[in-house]
């Protein structure tokens, strides 16, 4: 879409905005709000004093708005309700929170009829009445991509806190109210256009992801497809024949099946102290440190001497297969599964394994577990080791073309995310002219 530019421009006098409309006002931002209100965590629900109250969970920060039902009802005594009471069209600003690769600041608008209030990490700022506050929602938004929140946060225990008097004298753009208002209507439809875009984009990457993970389960199950099979000089439609488990049904009749514990072996890691591990490499601590979900730090000293299976062993991430290559330190967050040569190629069997969601075999407690001797109990089929080195060699190939273009469409939909943050910032600092458009 090419819009134009605003035949007249002045100096705003304020680095981020750069030249502006003529006709606009720059004043700081803390003249569109009635105040910052923080929030209240209040008790546990008593059927009396209950309402919903919005946590930083509840924020969706693709579209700047509150969630359809925020899930969390607290117990709010009716004094606290004067000024902490959310309206419609309160914008909500997240001062407590964040982490390495998000800023803590997001701002989302609170659009919803029901009672509410926010929470303790949250606070609230009314608009003036006469501004229209998704245009507010707008300006902050661009704030937050450009980072001018970054002064005004303070770093404490690893959690970031807002200083919100500083971050709400940062200058902002004052276009007149019916220009605001056809910026803001602008914007909430070119947002509603490039997300249903980018929704395609996600489906798209799902259904790939999906085809990926289904190609790979029939192949290490039933064999090699037809013209894969004749080029490897393997049987094209081999007979098949049944299992004998539930989850693997029919494989090729030539096939076996066999238990891990008849060629492999199946033992924890070994704990490491914490400043034994880096966060990231060093020419002394070089070693990839291999929790259950792969690389978790690195150190000087390896345990690991030949290729080996990686299974995650506790936690939400037990069962995850990882292959690894020494020299590197698995901890004992994590299963070794050393592989028979002559039995397994150890792509094929990671395959098998991720095929076989071992999850399913981890105890169902508040911390999933999984055991070396259940994963080796397992029966999975086993062809002969010709035809896995073929197996594990066409869905090397195969997985490589669908992961490239997986990430062509997801580098599409971060373009799109990049053009809408563009677009977000463009409509507000007055660098493009909407108003015809929001017409």
């Amino acid at each position: 879409m090419k819009l134009p530019a605003y035949p007249r421009t002045k100096p705003s006098g304020v680095e981020w905005l750069g030249d502006v409309p003529e006709h606009w006002g720059v004043n700081r931002v803390k003249w569109s709000t009635l105040g910052c209100v923080n929030g209240v965590w209040g008790e546990e629900p008593n059927g009396v004093d209950d309402i919903v109250c919005v946590r930083v969970a509840d924020f969706d920060r693709d579209n700047f708005l509150v969630a359809d039902e925020p899930p969390t009802l607290r117990a709010i005594e009716p004094s606290q309700l004067k000024t902490r009471q959310l309206r419609k069209g309160d914008l909500l600003i997240e001062k407590s929170g964040g982490g390495e690769k998000q800023l803590v600041g997001c701002v989302v608008s609170f659009n919803h009829d029901f009672r509410a209030v926010c929470s303790n990490f949250v606070a609230r700022m009314p608009i003036v009445p006469e501004l229209p506050p998704r245009f507010w929602c707008y300006v902050h938004a661009a704030l937050y991509a450009g980072k001018l929140n970054y002064p005004a946060i303070k770093q404490t225990t690893g959690i970031q806190n807002l200083d919100s008097s500083a971050y709400l004298d940062t200058p902002a753009p004052f276009p007149g109210i019916s220009e605001q208002q056809s910026i803001a209507a602008f914007l909430d439809r070119e947002m509603g256009r490039l997300d249903q875009l980018m929704a395609k984009k996600r489906q798209l990457i799902e259904r790939l992801k999906e085809k990926r993970t289904a190609l790979i389960a029939r192949t290490v199950t039933r064999g090699l497809p037809p013209v894969a099979a004749r080029a490897a000089g393997l049987p094209e439609k081999p007979p098949l024949k049944s299992s004998g488990l539930d989850w693997l049904g029919d494989i090729p009749a030539h096939w076996g099946v066999m238990a891990l514990k008849w060629r492999s072996r199946c033992h924890s890691g070994d704990s490491i102290a914490t400043e034994d591990a880096a966060p990231e490499p060093t020419p002394e601590r070089n070693v990839p440190v291999i929790g259950g979900n792969g690389v978790m730090g690195y150190c000087d000293s390896s345990n690991c001497e030949h290729p080996v299976l990686v299974i995650g062993r506790v936690g939400a991430l037990c069962g995850n297969v990882h292959l690894i290559a020494p020299p590197a330190w698995i901890t004992d967050n994590a299963l070794v599964m050393p592989t028979d040569a002559a039995t397994f190629s150890w792509k094929y069997l990671a395959a098998v394994l991720r095929t076989r969601n071992l999850n399913e075999l981890a105890d169902k407690t508040a911390q999933p577990l999984i055991t070396g001797t259940r994963v080796r109990n397992e029966r999975i089929p086993v062809p002969p080791l010709p035809e896995q080195t073929a197996i594990a060699a066409y869905l090397d190939q195969e997985a490589a073309k669908l992961d490239a273009l997986v990430g062509k469409v997801e580098a599409a939909e971060e373009r799109l995310q990049e053009y809408r943050t563009a677009l977000i910032i463009a409509a507000v600092t007055g660098k493009i002219d909407v108003r015809k458009a929001a017409a």
